[in-house]
């Protein structure tokens, strides 16, 4: 005879204190199972995991001095945490307007501090212009839709062009221009430097050759996160009948690891702040001070994060400090 866990069952359904269902959409996860007062109470509290990554990211631009356009990003971050929070607790239609263009605006955003990185005022005023009106524009034509089928393909395709110009941009405008400058160090003091100096060169050559390996290492590690987060997503909405059918077997609370949306929210809410991170460090080397801020990644199964370099010592373990000093 096989061992069972203890377990309690699933309640039947009732309805909550937020019915009726107004939302276009519901997922896997069952009503009001839990309490009252949560539609879908593993959907509604993974989102805390956007709230707690949210503050740490503000912290960590208020502190060390990053760019605004990041502090703004962070708080974007905590608008889609929030809102999902509010729209699985409800299931009501403008709490998922709340947790849906949210989305669409904070990557927005990040789209524009991609594009408008070193381009002239009238240029980044024109591309602002622009992302506004496509922000409204989707906003319009899908609450006159409704069809979440929309709103996933629009924030799939503005991500997509967002991470792709990112790459760009670090592979063919950060790694060109490291090297120019390196080029022209060396062709108008090469005369001129001693073996200290010359060491001191060679040093910095390694240093952004691994800087750049780190970075891949970093954003792809967030990708692997991110989609991971989408395929499981996937299961749960394939196979939804299943799982429901195995969570009622399980019972509670073991039946909670089969709700892959909330796995969605875990997963997505690590993989974008794992961007942001990278985003971060990026437009500092863009902006040729690498040596004042360092990634602070002890492992990874730590969150990393960019610190100014004069907080970074002692912090960074030797194994990955070896890769980004």
């Amino acid at each position: 005879m096989g061992v069972r866990l203890p377990s309690w069952s699933y309640s039947p359904p009732y309805s909550g204190y937020w019915h009726p269902v107004t939302s276009t959409i519901n997922w896997c996860e069952e009503d009001y199972y839990a309490t009252p007062y949560a539609a879908e109470i593993v959907n509604t509290l993974t989102n805390l995991m956007f709230v707690l990554l949210a503050f740490k990211g503000i912290r960590n631009c208020r502190r060390h001095g990053h760019d605004t356009v990041f502090l703004v990003a962070f708080v974007g971050y905590l608008l889609v945490g929030t809102g999902s929070f509010l729209f699985h607790a409800t299931l009501k239609y403008p709490m998922q307007l709340v947790d849906e263009l949210s989305m669409i605006y904070t990557t927005c955003l990040m789209n524009y501090a991609t594009f408008s990185y070193s381009k002239s005022r009238q240029y980044g005023f024109t591309l602002a212009l622009a992302l506004v009106s496509l922000a409204i524009s989707i906003t319009l034509y899908y609450h006159y839709l409704q069809d979440p089928a929309f709103h996933q393909v629009a924030y799939g395709i503005l991500t997509a062009v967002m991470l792709a110009r990112s790459m760009y941009v670090m592979e063919f405008s950060l790694r060109p221009s490291l090297r120019k400058n390196e080029e022209n160090f060396e062709l108008h003091h090469k005369k001129s430097m001693t073996a200290d100096q010359k060491e001191v060169s060679r040093s910095d050559d390694l240093r952004n050759a691994k800087i750049l390996s780190t970075m891949w290492i970093l954003i792809l590690t967030g990708l692997s996160i991110f989609l991971s987060g989408f395929g499981v997503w996937q299961i749960d909405n394939i196979f939804c009948s299943n799982l429901r059918h195995w969570r009622r077997e399980l019972g509670l609370p073991w039946g909670i690891i089969l709700e892959g949306h909330g796995w969605w929210h875990l997963l997505t809410g690590i993989g974008a702040y794992y961007y942001l991170i990278w985003g971060i460090w990026l437009r500092h080397c863009l902006n040729g001070r690498q040596d004042e801020y360092s990634l602070v990644w002890p492992s990874m199964l730590s969150l990393p994060k960019i610190v100014r370099s004069k907080y970074a010592s002692g912090i960074i373990a030797p194994n990955i400090a070896k890769k980004i000093r």
